[in-house]
């Protein structure tokens, strides 16, 4: 495998961005506040919407003379008022299942790109099969689950699939020092209770819930890790482009344990840029016949890092480098090399692709 820890930051979609005014739904979120940052950093023109008139006048400071728009997603022309003017949505405002398909019908309206950092399976499904060709017939991108627990493993699979046509298992393997999660997350997890999928024999099937105990040997510093099964949107969005019959997700046990435990306190800034100190660590092992491929990545705070995958994507749909219309996964949508690389050093700090890879 090549490693990539040095040099700066090849953003070459730097200048599609610049004082392009762009919706952040949920601005005010721990995730949407990431978002508002890493688009101020990139020189676009937050505008920050949420449901909430108190919450948004609290986030005001994010970016202070950015427009700040309330509006509601069972309130239509609450949002066309929103999204006026806009050159993209992003939704950063869980559950995913109240807010995707109202934001995503907006956005069509307004003719503008829609990303959201869902990690929600069945409503990233539910967005492939409703509005894909909705989406094409009218030019729009509409690009779900950019997140960690969607995007980055999307990707990674992506460039360890390298040149082969299709695959007869991808695996991807999770490993956290913690997890601390957001008051999100934990909404998200109450509203999502039963809805978690698996993608098996080539289809999706109702999530087994057993937790049956195996090893994985994550790279160092991780090590050999016990693992369950997990459940994740990559899960979704990886067989909509990659000839697969088995996507299958595990996790270590710890950060499982800090997230099922009610006195788990939420994350902590530890840092300038408002970062945790946890730290994450992904493997996508890609397998045809006797043949195995594997990409890593690894980073700090499962919740930053989201930032910069949305926003990375977003500056590449406005360049316009591919046309993009319709539902589309990230690693569909892009180079999913190029886009890794891109996010190394300053998100990524480990990247390790195929031999290869170049």
């Amino acid at each position: 495998m090549s490693n990539t820890l040095s040099g700066p930051t090849a953003y070459t979609t730097a200048g599609s961005l610049a004082g392009r005014p762009v919706v952040v739904f949920g601005a005010y979120g721990h995730t949407g506040r990431f978002v508002v940052a890493e688009l101020l950093r990139r020189g676009a023109t937050p505008v920050l919407v949420g449901r909430d008139a108190g919450k948004l006048d609290a986030v005001r400071d994010l970016a202070p003379g950015a427009p700040v728009r309330q509006a509601f997603p069972d309130d239509a022309a609450s949002l066309d008022r929103a999204l006026e003017g806009a050159a993209a949505v992003i939704n950063c405002a869980g559950p995913f299942l109240d807010t995707a398909r109202p934001l995503v019908d907006a956005a069509l309206r307004a003719g503008i790109a829609y990303l959201d950092v869902g990690a929600e399976q069945a409503v990233t499904a539910a967005l492939f099969e409703t509005y894909g060709e909705r989406a094409k017939e009218a030019g729009i991108a509409v690009v779900p689950s950019l997140a960690f627990y969607g995007g980055l493993g999307d990707l990674l699979a992506t460039v360890a699939l390298g040149d082969w046509p299709d695959a007869d298992e991808i695996t991807l393997a999770y490993g956290l020092d913690s997890w601390h999660p957001t008051l999100g997350t934990r909404r998200t997890g109450e509203s999502n209770a039963g809805r978690h999928l698996t993608y098996t024999a080539g289809k999706l099937s109702p999530f087994s819930y057993a937790q049956e105990v195996s090893p994985w040997n994550f790279p160092e510093p991780l090590g050999k890790q016990d693992t369950v099964v997990f459940a994740t949107a990559d899960q979704v969005t990886l067989p909509r482009h990659v000839r697969t019959p088995e996507v299958r997700a595990v996790m270590n046990l710890a950060p499982l344990r800090d997230i099922r435990a009610e006195e788990t306190p939420e994350p902590v800034p530890a840092d300038a840029e408002g970062r945790s100190a946890q730290s994450f660590l992904v493997e996508a092992v890609v397998t045809r016949g006797h043949e195995t491929r594997r990409a890593v990545a690894g980073g700090r705070d499962i919740y930053a890092v989201t930032a910069p995958l949305v926003v990375e994507a977003l500056a590449r749909l406005l360049r316009g480098d591919r046309p993009v219309t319709g539902v589309v996964a990230v690693g569909e949508a892009f180079d999913a090399e190029s886009f890794l690389r891109a996010l190394t050093p300053d998100h990524l700090t480990r990247l390790e692709l195929p031999a290869g890879a170049s």
